[in-house]
């Protein structure tokens, strides 16, 4: 689309169901992400989470939706993951919140820093914390589906 410029800075989240621990090497599965994300000429600037979460900072392309992206992202690496551990599923849904580009190292750092900010709070709490304070409205019993 000529004529046409965005710039769609997103700061994605996802859960695996219940919050199990069931990513076992979270380097393996931020490497495959990035390269699958790429294919989907989705720029990743940040990947990062733990051992049950992945957090990703993504320049999201004016010609996908968020909500394609990210389910490509989420059945492609299930399907991968799934040749480690039979019983992998992600949590239903996502969050995705926008970031100013001011604000983009920023978040960069935080996704960095994932094992350090866990010591402090759940996955669930942070999640939390970014629903409120985003302004994003939302049903305390449906959030974590």
């Amino acid at each position: 689309m000529s004529h046409t410029y965005t710039h769609n800075l997103m700061h994605c989240m996802f859960s695996t169901k219940e919050r199990r621990a069931l990513i076992g090497d979270p380097e393996a599965l931020w490497r495959y992400t990035v390269g699958l994300a790429y294919q989907k000429h989705v720029h990743v600037i940040a990947a990062g989470g733990t051992s049950n979460h992945v957090h990703l900072l993504i320049l999201l392309p004016q010609t996908q939706t968020l909500s394609k992206v990210m389910q490509e992202i989420k059945a492609n690496t299930s399907r991968w993951l799934r040749e480690t551990s039979r019983s992998f599923q992600w949590q239903e849904g996502y969050g995705g919140f926008s970031v100013s580009h001011s604000q983009r190292e920023t978040v960069a750092g935080y996704i960095a820093n994932q094992a350090e900010h866990h010591r402090k709070r759940s996955y669930e709490e942070e999640f939390i914390a970014l629903l409120r304070k985003s302004g994003v409205e939302y049903d305390p019993r449906f959030v974590f589906g």
